[in-house]
């Protein structure tokens, strides 16, 4: 069986709590608001998806494709998004405490305001620390070409 395929799809406010959608194709979909706490979207293609407002807490996203996503407002909380691609997203005001980015891809993401206590950005010996390169951070500055880990 292939990827499951909801592109574009209108999934707002929906419950999608622990539903397994690994590998999903869910480019430019409409999430907003929708409850994704538990979900398994390892591997999914979320790419210009609307996830503002979302719950998306202890999801498992790790390796998803989220370029270009919003996430405005967005509950990452515990979330694993080791791996992800979210260049390019907005995560303006998201919570993101405790979420895990090693290995991921914040390329010219924007953090402005987001919360980020105890969120994993470095890297260990096995795993790379997450490349913010140009991203602009949660105090509005701007981090440089090669920041990795840290804004600097």
């Amino acid at each position: 069986m292939g990827a499951m395929r909801l592109s574009r799809t209108d999934l707002s406010g929906a419950n999608l709590e622990k539903a397994n959608l690994r590998n999903a194709i869910l480019t430019n979909a409409q999430l907003v608001g929708a409850n994704m706490q538990h979900a398994i979207l390892a591997g999914a293609q979320i790419d210009g998806a609307d996830l503002r407002n979302a719950d998306l807490r202890n999801a498992d996203l790790d390796h998803a494709g989220l370029r270009k996503a919003d996430l405005r407002g967005a509950d990452l909380r515990n979330a694993n998004l080791t791996g992800a691609d979210l260049s390019g997203a907005d995560l303006r005001g998201a919570q993101l405490q405790k979420a895990r980015f090693t290995a991921a891809k914040l390329d010219s993401a924007n953090l402005t305001d987001a919360e980020i206590e105890e969120t994993e950005f470095q890297g260990n010996e096995w795993k790379p620390a997450a490349s913010l390169a140009g991203t602009i951070w949660i105090d509005g500055r701007a981090c440089a070409r090669k920041s990795s880990g840290l804004c600097q």
